[in-house]
């Protein structure tokens, strides 16, 4: 099974591929450069081999640079990975969280009524679906809560906003920047997705200084150390079906 790993950053990237060394001995991996610029990275396990791809910021960012790389090269599977808000107190600093759903949440319309999402006003879809079961084993196996993860196009950083996410998504864990525009991409060539974020901040007022990116860089690497196997056994049952 080959998954592409969507990263919006090189320190997410070095992160993912870091948590999927194969063993201590490895020389560690090798980089090269897709057109448009976009920086991958081969990282193979058994049964699995994964390429890490720093995709840029944003959902059109991580949309553009799946597309480019899904272009090139033959995947059964997408993961979108990085840090993000967490929507306390269910997703703590340095947790992880894996969605089962993808949800565009400022993809719409506003109105003297409140938001109406891209769906709803006919223009397209506003969520996408990981595969159930995939999903479960996933957050069971790095201990993430499973809920749903927002894609924001500007990060939270007022209460106000925050209360107003909530409110529209009473279940969702974190938010970030990129995973429905890799979600996209994945189901434009009928692929699979997945995304798992680290809780790098909590989803409300702006606090630099409260931020641990660190922390949840850690944990990413920590989730990825225990995911290769997970998505590595999916994928030799889905291929069989």
């Amino acid at each position: 099974m080959r998954a592409l790993v969507v990263t919006a950053v090189v320190a997410e990237a070095d992160s993912v591929a870091t948590g999927l060394t194969p063993h201590p001995d490895d020389p560690g991996p090798e980089s090269r450069t897709l057109p448009g610029g976009y920086l991958i990275t081969r990282r193979d396990l058994p049964g699995i081999a994964f390429d890490v791809l720093v995709g840029g910021v944003g959902p059109a960012a991580a949309a553009a640079g799946t597309a480019t790389a899904l272009a090139l090269a033959d995947y059964e599977l997408v993961v979108s990975a990085g840090i993000g808000g967490g929507f306390g107190p269910a997703a703590p600093l340095g947790s992880l969280v894996v969605a089962d759903a993808i949800v565009a949440a400022d993809l719409g319309a506003e109105t003297p009524e409140g938001f109406i999402d891209v769906s709803a006003l006919g223009f397209g879809r506003s969520v996408h679906l990981p595969p159930t079961e995939l999903a479960a084993r996933a957050a069971e196996a790095t201990g993430a809560l499973l809920a749903p993860v927002l894609t924001v196009s500007t990060v939270t950083g007022t209460a106000a906003r925050a209360a107003e996410l909530a409110a529209r998504h009473p279940l969702a864990g974190a938010e970030a920047m990129e995973g429905f525009g890799v979600a996209e991409a994945a189901a434009a060539h009928g692929l699979p997705v997945l995304e798992i974020r680290a809780v790098s901040n909590a989803v409300g007022p702006r606090d630099r200084a409260a931020w641990r990116i660190g922390d949840a860089l850690a944990a990413l690497t920590a989730g990825f150390r225990v995911l290769g196997p997970v998505l590595a056994n999916w994928g030799e049952r889905h291929e069989h079906r």
